[in-house]
């Protein structure tokens, strides 16, 4: 709604809401079971990151809303799905060995409080262990929601608040079975427990998943507070929930937004997640967000806007090794987080049992090991081969055991190539890459008499090389706007430990009856904490500093070498290195991050800018637009000129298009005097000019601008990618660079 155009007849706005939607109602759906009261139309108003409501309408009913006075847009509801501890030593965040000082010590009792919208929170965990730190801070308005197994007495001064959300979710797929799920702020599903101790949990000494990852846990921020906002349930996320949650979250007073969700990408006026996080980004609210577990596939990201920054996921230099010794002598490695009963002895070679053919790319309902596919009669006793897709990886061994096999062995498809995510198996089972699990395949498909046996070799440190992009982690380009690179940066979402919901098994599945106060999951969801926890650390030492700096503080501290000094790989490909439209600006680094040398800095209104030049009609501008009664300042001749910590540059299908420029501004938040100098990749398919070459600044925030010139010299068929990067001899302020020719439809 246009918050301006209430009538004056209305002594508030609800009324006016209220009325509105009501003179839209039709009486036919009136009489349906579920509309018949006027009254209950109304689920949600929203008056903080957003203005309006959420109504249970008819489609029709909808239509007419559309055309009432002061309705700016009309979103229909749409349902977003979870993006499924050495973390902190692999990042710098604490001492390696005894005696060295964490560079961070001095920030780690803070006042930062970073919102989780997520599945809830188990506050029994010692991750959210409140000792030591100071009262609530006075400006906090958020509260402590009580309902099935959970009482004000499970806040406290690290959990400051949580909330529910679920009007919408009802309203879509009828009432929550209370039986089935707690319909309060209580964690049933492990994974917002998870995220929120990955953002900020207290140190936890003797961590560790059944034996493995051994070690102290602790969040990024582990003296920051957290807000647990649970908008997700049984049946997913609902838009009007998540969009309640960051309206309720910015007027509670939250800093930060961690949001491990998505659901695929819609125009900006049309993705809720998007217009929320545009108010709340007014509100100076900084955003994470996972990019999804979509990948390798490209152009696979979800939560594309340039004011939310985009997280993708990688691996950590720790792994959990296991072996498949074949009958012919040949060892495969793999990786396990399997602890329980060994029915699958060292010493004894078992038979092996495939059930899919030589032919690779068509699905095998038998090969990926699906429930009610396996014959107990072919695999009773015998180690089978399941092949990764449809079923969850854990599900797949439940179904082997099932069957009678002792074991199983999860070959990776070409979607996952030698990417090895570990699991928490129900029976002895080892994953493999693609490439031996071709061979090993191949080995069962030509020997009858094909045997194995499976070892577990526990927690190893020190991989190499590491980081390394993860193969699920989606992928730019950003089609919504090819000049705004995504996604911004990647984090550690591999096999990662943090606290877990004790009403949950660690596989997830209804059917572990385990029970663990840790678990080690992968995705995306793991990945946007990480960011979102540095940036409560980076929050708490420049309190000042905006969303936008702080995300180019992110981004231009990024590094794209791996532990052995090489360009980052992927996961997905052995073969080439990873690009920015795989990793972002690189791979996250808090430490450089805390003191960037210069920022980017972008304010709302730049923001509101750049939807100016995005074909937006003025209603679907009017989405972003009416909270400050914003309208188009033209400040950017084109969208690359948005004053983003990356630069994309797209030419045209027009050839005679051959020259473009664009414009950034640098802030120094480094020493008062400083002379930094560019040097900037030499491309195959044009010629870049940065002007000036030097900027010499002469105070803190001060301000200079530069303008980059590309100019091709030969269009090619693919992006190329490289980097610009301002040094002053201590700072190293890095910014990479796509060019992309468009090519013409034919």
């Amino acid at each position: 709604m246009d918050k301006a155009a209430m009538p004056k007849a209305f002594s508030n706005h609800l009324d006016w809401y209220s009325s509105t939607v009501k003179s839209a109602l039709l009486t036919t759906s009136l009489e349906s079971s579920d509309m018949k009261n006027e009254e209950e139309r109304i689920i949600y108003s929203y008056q903080n990151a957003f203005h309006g409501v959420a109504a249970k309408l008819s489609k029709e009913e909808a239509e007419r809303l559309e055309d009432q006075e002061g309705v700016v847009a009309i979103f229909p509801e749409r349902k977003y799905q979870l993006h499924t501890t050495r973390s902190p030593e692999f990042l710098g965040l604490e001492p390696l060995s005894k005696g060295t000082d964490s560079i961070f010590s001095e920030n780690l009792d803070n006042d930062v409080i970073v919102g989780v919208l997520d599945t809830g929170i188990w506050p029994e965990s010692e991750s959210f262990n409140d000792t030591g730190m100071k009262p609530v801070p006075s400006y906090w308005k958020g509260a402590c929601e009580i309902g099935r197994g959970f009482t004000k007495q499970h806040c406290n001064k690290k959990i400051i608040g949580a909330r529910v959300f679920y009007h919408g979710y009802e309203a879509a797929i009828g009432k929550i079975n209370e039986s089935r799920e707690h319909k309060s702020p209580r964690d049933q599903d492990g994974h917002g427990t998870h995220t929120a101790a990955t953002v900020a949990g207290s140190v936890v000494h003797g961590a560790n998943l059944l034996g493995y990852a051994y070690g102290t846990a602790r969040g990024m921020a582990p003296g920051a507070r957290i807000a647990a906002y649970k908008v997700c349930w049984i049946g997913g996320c609902f838009s009007s929930d998540i969009l309640s949650a960051i309206d309720k979250a910015v007027s509670d007073g939250v800093h930060v937004l961690s949001i491990s969700l998505g659901g695929g990408v819609s125009s900006y006026s049309h993705d809720s997640i998007s217009t929320a996080a545009f108010g709340a980004m007014e509100r100076g609210v900084f955003i994470s967000c996972s990019a999804g577990n979509a990948g390798p596939s490209p152009a696979s990201l979800a939560n594309v806007s340039p004011w939310i920054t985009t997280v993708g996921a990688s691996t950590m230099d720790r792994d959990f090794p296991a072996q498949v010794k074949l009958g012919n002598g040949k060892n495969l490695s793999g990786a396990s987080l399997y602890k329980g009963p060994n029915t699958v002895s060292t010493e004894k070679q078992y038979p092996l049992v495939y059930l899919g053919g030589n032919s690779s790319g068509t699905l095998n309902p038998k090969a990926m090991c699906l429930e009610g596919t396996l014959d107990p009669q072919v695999v009773k006793g015998k180690i089978v081969i399941c092949e990764r897709g449809i079923s969850p990886r854990v599900q797949k061994g439940h179904v082997v055991k099932n069957a009678g096999g002792v074991g199983m062995i999860l070959t990776n498809t070409e979607t996952n190539g030698e990417e090895l995510v570990a699991d928490c198996h129900l029976l002895p089972a080892v994953a493999i890459g693609e490439k031996d699990g071709k061979d090993l395949k191949n080995y069962v498909l030509t020997n009858k008499n094909a045997t194995a046996t499976l070892s577990f070799l526990g927690t190893r440190l020190g991989i190499r090389p590491s980081p390394v992009v993860a193969a699920f982690s989606s992928r730019g380009p950003n089609f919504l706007s090819l000049e705004v690179l995504k996604p911004d940066l990647v984090a550690p979402g591999v096999n990662i430990l943090a606290a877990w919901s004790e009403d949950v098994g660690p596989s997830g599945l209804a059917i572990d009856q385990r029970r663990v106060k840790f678990s080690i999951v992968s995705g995306t969801s793991m990945s946007c904490p990480h960011v979102s926890g540095v940036a409560a650390l980076i929050k708490a030492k420049h309190p000042q500093w905006s969303p936008a700096a702080i995300k180019s503080a992110l981004m231009t501290t990024a590094y794209v070498v791996d532990n052995t000094m090489k360009p980052l790989k992927d996961a997905s490909n052995a073969e080439k290195p990873s690009n920015p439209y795989d990793h972002g600006a690189g791979h996250i680094n808090p430490t450089k991050a805390l003191d960037p040398g210069l920022v980017y800095d972008i304010k709302p209104q730049d923001y509101f800018d750049f939807l100016c030049t995005q074909n937006l009609t003025p209603n679907q501008l009017g989405v972003f637009g009416k909270y400050a009664n914003r309208s188009c300042a033209h400040s950017l001749a084109s969208p690359g000129d948005l004053n983003y910590p990356a630069i994309s540059v797209v030419f045209a299908e027009n050839k005679s298009i051959s020259v473009m420029t664009v414009h950034r501004t640098v802030t120094n938040v480094g020493p008062d005097v400083s002379t930094y100098h560019v040097l900037v990749s030499v491309f195959k398919g044009a010629s870049v000019k940065v002007e000036p070459e030097t900027l010499n600044f002469t105070r803190k925030y001060q301000k200079l601008s530069y303008k980059v010139t590309f100019t091709t010299k030969a269009r090619q068929t693919q992006p190329e990618f490289g980097d610009l990067v301002w040094k002053d001899g201590v700072q190293s302020v890095r910014s990479p660079i796509v060019i992309t020719w468009l090519t013409p439809i034919v």
